[in-house]
């Protein structure tokens, strides 16, 4: 399915290096976007850009740590001068998969600040280095990556897609005046290596039953989701918060 609005245009991906991140990043470029890997393990970052140039698609990879102002702040410089501005940044990048599990009250305090730098904090420092690339080019549209977690109540992590639902929210009325667009999407249980390191096999199957569509998700389904969101077919749509998650959490 083709989606007016993506092709030609520049968009980062963050933690595209695998899993979730990576789905967006090939649907996007199979979309026809020039696409920027942006993720900090260079060689998983490396490996998705020169995958999706084999297939024809136009990638490039940009280092990056999103809890890092300057690193933003570069990244954006990068892309700016390789490809002359921005029109899309998926923020997707989190500490998920290695995630230490710990209680609220006690979780180290100094991983706490880290966790919540990257998972909360990086979406807004990408956000504050792209932006006026976006103003100059006439608008754009940003995702943020949420999590069925946030309604949820599930220690720090839930916290975090919480927070990053308030900043879509703060996001999509501070940036509208510009033409930016600001969405997230809410994953459900989704099929990655970094679910399979958290949820045990055993009881990922009694997640699974406890669904009213009975399936893990896949990264192809959250990329058509986000696919819409960046496209024209959503030019009227900002600040929502889209659940993919086979019905897990719902809502009146």
């Amino acid at each position: 399915m083709k989606y007016d609005g993506i092709e030609g245009k520049v968009a980062i991906v963050t933690g595209s290096g695998g899993g979730i991140g990576e789905g967006y990043a090939r649907a996007l470029a199979e979309q026809g976007a020039h696409v920027v890997v942006a993720e900090i393990a260079e060689d998983k970052g490396e490996a998705v850009a020169k995958s999706i140039r084999d297939d024809g698609g136009s990638a490039m990879f940009v280092k990056v740590d999103v809890g890092s102002p300057d690193s933003t702040k570069a990244m954006a410089e990068a892309v700016i001068g390789e490809l002359g501005g921005i029109d899309i940044l998926v923020n997707n990048a989190a500490i998920f998969g290695g995630m230490k599990l710990d209680s609220m009250i006690k979780v180290d305090w100094d991983y706490y600040k880290t966790f919540m730098n990257v998972n909360v904090d990086g979406a807004l420092l990408c956000t504050r280095a792209c932006v006026r690339s976006m103003r100059q080019r006439g608008g754009g549209s940003i995702v943020n990556q949420s999590s069925t977690a946030a309604w949820m109540g599930v220690g720090y992590y839930g916290l975090a897609k919480l927070a990053t639902n308030g900043l879509t929210h703060c996001l999509a009325k501070e940036l509208g005046s510009m033409n930016i667009r600001v969405n997230a999407i809410a994953p459900g249980p989704t099929a990655t290596e970094a679910l399979g390191n958290q949820v045990p096999k055993e009881y990922q199957q009694s997640l699974v039953d406890s669904l009213p569509l009975a399936r893990l998700g896949t990264p192809a389904d959250m990329a058509a989701a986000c696919l819409f969101l960046v496209s024209d077919a959503a030019a009227w749509v900002t600040g929502q918060i889209f659940a993919v998650d086979g019905g897990q959490i719902l809502r009146a």
